[in-house]
């Protein structure tokens, strides 16, 4: 499946888009994804130059909101498969 993600998300991940095998997961459901993309992007020391170190994704996924396919997801048992994409929305500021 294909997981984007935007803004603060994308800068704790270190990217804005990646793919992930439903198949590794113990089960395809969006919270084991969250899950595993926590474990695959965990917390870095700030580069060289840098103020400081941006929110650990793990940070960022628990205050985020999801779209499955371009609809909403709010439930975390919600079943995914491999052609599925998978869009990381952190809170964003402004209006």
């Amino acid at each position: 499946m294909l997981i984007r993600y935007f803004a603060a998300a994308a800068a704790a991940a270190g990217r804005t888009e990646e793919n992930l095998d439903a198949s590794s997961l113990p089960s395809p459901t969006l919270a084991a994804v969250i899950e595993r993309l926590a474990a695959l992007h965990p917390a870095a020391d700030p580069e060289p130059g840098q103020l400081g170190r941006a929110p650990s994704l793990e940070r960022v996924l628990s205050r985020s909101t999801f779209l499955v396919n371009e609809v909403s997801e709010r439930d975390p048992a919600r079943t995914l498969a491999d052609g599925d994409v998978v869009d990381v929305l952190p809170p964003f500021a402004g209006g």
